[in-house]
Protein backbone atom coordinates (compact mmCIF):
# COMPACT_ATOMS: atom_id res chain seq x y z
CA UNK A 1 0.00 0.00 0.00
CA UNK A 2 1.66 3.22 -1.03
CA UNK A 3 1.89 6.34 1.96
CA UNK A 4 -0.86 9.03 1.73
CA UNK A 5 0.45 11.75 -0.26
CA UNK A 6 1.22 15.18 1.61
CA UNK A 7 -1.22 17.36 0.93
CA UNK A 8 -0.01 20.34 -1.24
CA UNK A 9 0.34 23.83 -0.41
CA UNK A 10 -1.00 26.63 -2.86
CA UNK A 11 0.13 30.04 -3.22
CA UNK A 12 -1.54 32.35 -4.70
CA UNK A 13 0.18 36.30 -5.20
CA UNK A 14 -1.00 39.51 -7.17
CA UNK A 15 -1.04 42.71 -6.49
CA UNK A 16 -4.14 44.39 -4.71
CA UNK A 17 -7.79 43.97 -6.27
CA UNK A 18 -6.41 41.24 -8.40
CA UNK A 19 -9.06 38.70 -7.34
CA UNK A 20 -6.75 37.08 -5.25
CA UNK A 21 -9.22 36.25 -2.32
CA UNK A 22 -12.31 35.08 -4.45
CA UNK A 23 -9.90 32.60 -6.31
CA UNK A 24 -8.48 31.41 -2.66
CA UNK A 25 -11.83 30.98 -1.57
CA UNK A 26 -13.01 29.15 -4.37
CA UNK A 27 -10.20 26.98 -4.17
CA UNK A 28 -10.18 26.15 -0.40
CA UNK A 29 -14.23 25.54 -1.07
CA UNK A 30 -13.16 23.14 -3.95
CA UNK A 31 -10.53 20.95 -2.13
CA UNK A 32 -11.70 21.53 1.37
CA UNK A 33 -8.87 23.69 2.50
CA UNK A 34 -7.94 25.99 4.64
CA UNK A 35 -7.28 29.45 3.85
CA UNK A 36 -3.65 31.28 4.87
CA UNK A 37 -2.96 34.96 4.76
CA UNK A 38 -0.05 36.58 3.19
CA UNK A 39 -0.89 40.31 3.18
CA UNK A 40 1.40 42.57 5.43
CA UNK A 41 -1.92 44.85 6.02
CA UNK A 42 -4.66 42.32 6.35
CA UNK A 43 -2.84 40.18 9.34
CA UNK A 44 -4.37 43.62 11.35
CA UNK A 45 -7.51 44.14 12.67
CA UNK A 46 -8.24 47.69 12.62
CA UNK A 47 -8.99 48.14 8.83
CA UNK A 48 -10.99 45.35 7.63
CA UNK A 49 -12.51 47.73 5.07
CA UNK A 50 -10.05 49.41 3.84
CA UNK A 51 -7.31 46.85 3.36
CA UNK A 52 -9.90 44.55 1.44
CA UNK A 53 -9.86 41.96 4.53
CA UNK A 54 -12.42 38.87 3.81
CA UNK A 55 -15.58 39.22 5.32
CA UNK A 56 -17.22 37.78 8.04
CA UNK A 57 -19.71 36.08 5.25
CA UNK A 58 -16.43 34.76 3.22
CA UNK A 59 -15.19 33.90 6.38
CA UNK A 60 -17.66 31.07 7.01
CA UNK A 61 -17.21 29.17 3.71
CA UNK A 62 -13.62 27.90 5.08
CA UNK A 63 -11.31 28.38 7.82
CA UNK A 64 -9.10 31.71 7.58
CA UNK A 65 -6.20 31.72 9.60
CA UNK A 66 -4.05 35.06 10.52
CA UNK A 67 -6.86 37.65 9.16
CA UNK A 68 -7.73 40.26 11.50
CA UNK A 69 -5.38 38.52 14.65
CA UNK A 70 -2.85 41.43 15.45
CA UNK A 71 -3.45 44.80 17.15
CA UNK A 72 -2.44 47.45 14.84
CA UNK A 73 -0.15 49.18 17.52
CA UNK A 74 2.18 45.99 17.62
CA UNK A 75 4.34 46.23 14.13
CA UNK A 76 5.02 42.76 12.87
CA UNK A 77 8.03 41.66 10.41
CA UNK A 78 8.61 39.20 7.95
CA UNK A 79 9.78 37.14 10.61
CA UNK A 80 6.81 37.57 12.85
CA UNK A 81 4.50 36.61 10.02
CA UNK A 82 6.76 33.04 8.93
CA UNK A 83 7.07 31.98 12.59
CA UNK A 84 3.25 32.25 13.37
CA UNK A 85 2.33 30.20 9.59
CA UNK A 86 4.82 27.73 10.21
CA UNK A 87 2.34 25.99 12.92
CA UNK A 88 -0.69 27.19 11.13
CA UNK A 89 0.67 25.13 8.38
CA UNK A 90 2.07 22.13 9.71
CA UNK A 91 -1.50 22.01 11.57
CA UNK A 92 -3.57 22.12 8.30
CA UNK A 93 -1.22 19.50 6.76
CA UNK A 94 -0.83 17.09 10.06
CA UNK A 95 -5.19 16.93 9.58
CA UNK A 96 -4.67 15.95 5.94
CA UNK A 97 -6.20 19.45 4.38
CA UNK A 98 -4.67 21.50 1.76
CA UNK A 99 -3.80 24.86 2.34
CA UNK A 100 -4.15 27.84 0.42
CA UNK A 101 -1.54 31.08 1.47
CA UNK A 102 -2.70 34.19 -0.46
CA UNK A 103 -2.07 37.61 -0.35
CA UNK A 104 -0.23 40.30 -1.68
CA UNK A 105 3.38 40.53 0.18
CA UNK A 106 5.67 38.98 -1.72
CA UNK A 107 8.56 38.91 1.00
CA UNK A 108 6.10 36.04 2.92
CA UNK A 109 5.65 34.20 -0.66
CA UNK A 110 9.95 34.39 -0.67
CA UNK A 111 10.07 33.45 2.84
CA UNK A 112 8.07 30.03 2.56
CA UNK A 113 9.89 29.29 -0.30
CA UNK A 114 13.28 30.37 -0.01
CA UNK A 115 14.12 30.63 3.91
CA UNK A 116 14.47 33.39 5.86
CA UNK A 117 17.80 34.71 7.41
CA UNK A 118 17.44 34.02 11.42
CA UNK A 119 20.16 36.95 12.48
CA UNK A 120 20.37 38.08 16.00
CA UNK A 121 18.48 40.47 17.32
CA UNK A 122 20.82 43.74 17.56
CA UNK A 123 21.24 45.98 20.43
CA UNK A 124 19.81 49.75 19.95
CA UNK A 125 23.34 50.82 20.65
CA UNK A 126 24.56 49.53 17.64
CA UNK A 127 21.79 50.77 15.46
CA UNK A 128 22.19 54.34 16.69
CA UNK A 129 25.73 54.09 16.86
CA UNK A 130 25.30 53.26 12.85
CA UNK A 131 22.80 55.95 12.33
CA UNK A 132 25.34 58.39 13.42
CA UNK A 133 27.92 56.68 11.22
CA UNK A 134 26.04 57.09 8.50
CA UNK A 135 25.23 60.97 8.94
CA UNK A 136 28.89 62.00 9.63
CA UNK A 137 30.15 60.07 6.31
CA UNK A 138 26.94 60.50 4.20
CA UNK A 139 26.06 58.03 2.25
CA UNK A 140 28.51 57.52 -0.58
CA UNK A 141 31.55 57.08 2.17
CA UNK A 142 29.32 55.21 4.29
CA UNK A 143 28.99 53.00 1.56
CA UNK A 144 32.58 52.92 0.82
CA UNK A 145 32.99 51.27 4.44
CA UNK A 146 30.21 48.99 4.03
CA UNK A 147 31.94 47.81 1.08
CA UNK A 148 34.92 46.45 2.93
CA UNK A 149 32.90 43.56 5.07
CA UNK A 150 29.73 43.20 3.15
CA UNK A 151 30.66 44.29 -0.63
CA UNK A 152 27.74 42.32 -2.26
CA UNK A 153 25.53 44.47 -0.03
CA UNK A 154 27.11 47.93 -1.09
CA UNK A 155 26.67 46.36 -4.07
CA UNK A 156 23.20 46.14 -4.75
CA UNK A 157 21.27 48.24 -2.12
CA UNK A 158 20.02 51.41 -4.62
CA UNK A 159 21.28 54.94 -3.95
CA UNK A 160 19.39 56.64 -1.38
CA UNK A 161 18.34 53.86 0.89
CA UNK A 162 19.96 54.38 4.01
CA UNK A 163 17.68 51.89 5.80
CA UNK A 164 19.02 48.78 4.09
CA UNK A 165 22.62 50.47 3.97
CA UNK A 166 22.58 50.83 7.70
CA UNK A 167 21.07 47.77 8.40
CA UNK A 168 23.86 45.71 6.42
CA UNK A 169 26.56 47.95 8.46
CA UNK A 170 24.64 47.43 11.75
CA UNK A 171 24.77 43.43 11.40
CA UNK A 172 27.86 43.33 10.79
CA UNK A 173 28.71 45.36 13.81
CA UNK A 174 26.98 43.25 15.96
CA UNK A 175 27.50 40.09 14.99
CA UNK A 176 30.91 39.98 13.32
CA UNK A 177 29.15 37.89 10.03
CA UNK A 178 27.87 40.27 6.73
CA UNK A 179 24.27 40.40 6.14
CA UNK A 180 24.31 38.68 2.90
CA UNK A 181 26.67 35.96 4.47
CA UNK A 182 23.30 35.57 7.20
CA UNK A 183 20.86 36.28 4.27
CA UNK A 184 22.84 33.10 2.07
CA UNK A 185 22.81 30.54 5.20
CA UNK A 186 18.64 29.82 4.76
CA UNK A 187 16.43 27.40 4.42
CA UNK A 188 12.98 27.25 2.19
CA UNK A 189 10.16 26.48 4.91
CA UNK A 190 8.11 24.64 2.15
CA UNK A 191 10.60 22.30 0.48
CA UNK A 192 10.11 21.62 -3.82
CA UNK A 193 7.63 20.01 -4.75
CA UNK A 194 5.13 20.66 -1.85
CA UNK A 195 3.68 23.76 -3.40
CA UNK A 196 2.08 24.91 -6.07
CA UNK A 197 1.69 28.62 -6.66
CA UNK A 198 0.05 30.97 -9.49
CA UNK A 199 0.35 34.86 -9.76
CA UNK A 200 -3.08 37.10 -10.61
CA UNK A 201 -1.87 39.55 -13.22
CA UNK A 202 -4.86 41.05 -14.60
CA UNK A 203 -4.64 43.76 -17.73
CA UNK A 204 -3.40 46.31 -16.42
CA UNK A 205 -6.39 48.95 -16.88
CA UNK A 206 -8.95 46.57 -15.77
CA UNK A 207 -7.02 46.63 -12.89
CA UNK A 208 -6.47 49.94 -12.07
CA UNK A 209 -10.83 50.37 -12.69
CA UNK A 210 -10.69 47.71 -9.85
CA UNK A 211 -8.50 49.42 -7.49
CA UNK A 212 -10.83 52.75 -8.13
CA UNK A 213 -14.41 50.88 -7.76
CA UNK A 214 -12.95 49.46 -4.31
CA UNK A 215 -11.76 52.54 -2.81
CA UNK A 216 -14.75 54.08 -3.16
CA UNK A 217 -17.12 50.97 -2.50
CA UNK A 218 -15.22 50.87 1.39
CA UNK A 219 -15.51 54.29 1.67
CA UNK A 220 -19.41 53.46 1.28
CA UNK A 221 -19.16 50.50 3.60
CA UNK A 222 -17.90 52.59 6.13
CA UNK A 223 -13.66 52.85 5.77
CA UNK A 224 -13.78 56.35 7.04
CA UNK A 225 -15.56 54.91 10.49
CA UNK A 226 -12.46 53.01 10.53
CA UNK A 227 -9.54 55.52 9.59
CA UNK A 228 -11.53 57.38 12.41
CA UNK A 229 -11.50 55.14 15.02
CA UNK A 230 -7.81 54.37 13.80
CA UNK A 231 -6.40 57.79 13.77
CA UNK A 232 -8.03 58.19 17.30
CA UNK A 233 -5.63 55.81 19.07
CA UNK A 234 -2.88 58.30 18.42
CA UNK A 235 -0.53 55.49 17.11
CA UNK A 236 3.15 55.97 15.98
CA UNK A 237 3.08 57.19 12.29
CA UNK A 238 5.64 54.76 11.73
CA UNK A 239 3.66 51.64 12.49
CA UNK A 240 2.66 49.66 9.52
CA UNK A 241 -0.97 50.04 9.75
CA UNK A 242 -0.61 53.72 9.82
CA UNK A 243 0.78 53.15 6.53
CA UNK A 244 -2.24 51.17 4.88
CA UNK A 245 -2.73 52.84 1.42
CA UNK A 246 -5.78 55.07 2.12
CA UNK A 247 -5.39 56.11 5.71
CA UNK A 248 -3.74 59.53 5.10
CA UNK A 249 -5.67 60.42 2.24
CA UNK A 250 -8.79 59.60 4.27
CA UNK A 251 -7.46 61.02 7.83
CA UNK A 252 -6.44 64.63 5.77
CA UNK A 253 -10.22 64.69 4.73
CA UNK A 254 -11.24 63.82 8.41
CA UNK A 255 -9.15 66.86 9.28
CA UNK A 256 -11.01 69.44 7.14
CA UNK A 257 -7.98 69.29 5.09
CA UNK A 258 -9.33 68.09 1.79
CA UNK A 259 -12.98 67.08 0.26
CA UNK A 260 -14.08 63.48 -0.19
CA UNK A 261 -13.78 63.82 -3.52
CA UNK A 262 -10.39 64.94 -3.15
CA UNK A 263 -9.36 62.03 -0.83
CA UNK A 264 -10.99 59.90 -3.06
CA UNK A 265 -8.85 60.66 -5.88
CA UNK A 266 -5.80 61.16 -4.18
CA UNK A 267 -6.05 57.41 -2.27
CA UNK A 268 -7.15 55.88 -5.76
CA UNK A 269 -3.60 57.18 -7.41
CA UNK A 270 -1.74 55.44 -4.51
CA UNK A 271 -3.59 52.16 -4.67
CA UNK A 272 -2.85 52.15 -8.65
CA UNK A 273 0.42 53.07 -7.36
CA UNK A 274 0.56 49.87 -4.93
CA UNK A 275 -0.58 47.82 -7.33
CA UNK A 276 2.33 48.89 -10.03
CA UNK A 277 4.75 48.17 -7.43
CA UNK A 278 3.46 44.67 -6.72
CA UNK A 279 3.12 43.60 -9.84
CA UNK A 280 6.97 44.74 -10.13
CA UNK A 281 8.11 42.91 -7.78
CA UNK A 282 6.31 39.54 -8.85
CA UNK A 283 7.96 40.00 -12.09
CA UNK A 284 11.50 40.38 -10.69
CA UNK A 285 10.93 38.21 -8.12
CA UNK A 286 9.08 35.19 -9.15
CA UNK A 287 8.94 35.31 -12.65
CA UNK A 288 8.31 31.43 -13.00
CA UNK A 289 5.35 31.49 -11.32
CA UNK A 290 2.65 30.84 -13.56
CA UNK A 291 0.73 34.01 -14.27
CA UNK A 292 -3.66 33.88 -14.63
CA UNK A 293 -4.78 37.27 -16.50
CA UNK A 294 -8.23 35.99 -17.67
CA UNK A 295 -11.35 34.52 -16.07
CA UNK A 296 -10.70 32.06 -18.62
CA UNK A 297 -7.42 30.82 -17.59
CA UNK A 298 -8.48 31.20 -13.68
CA UNK A 299 -11.19 28.34 -14.81
CA UNK A 300 -8.54 26.51 -16.47
CA UNK A 301 -6.15 26.80 -13.15
CA UNK A 302 -9.30 25.40 -11.14
CA UNK A 303 -10.22 22.52 -12.68
CA UNK A 304 -6.68 21.55 -13.16
CA UNK A 305 -6.06 21.21 -9.20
Amino acid sequence: MKPAKAPVVFLIAGPTASGKSALALNLAERLGGEIVNADALQIYRDLRLLTARPSPREEERAPHHLYGTVDGADGWSVGRWLRAAQPILADIAGRGRPAVVTGGTGLYFQALTRGLAEIPATPKTDRSRTQAQFDALGERAFRQALAKVDPAAADRIAAGDRQRLTRAMEVWGSTGRALTQWQADTHPVLPEGAWRSVVLEPERAALYARCDERLVQVVRDGALDEVRDLIRRGLDPCLPIMKAVGVRELASHLAGRMSLQEALALGQRETRRYAKRQSTWLRNQVPAWPRLASEGEIQTFLSSV
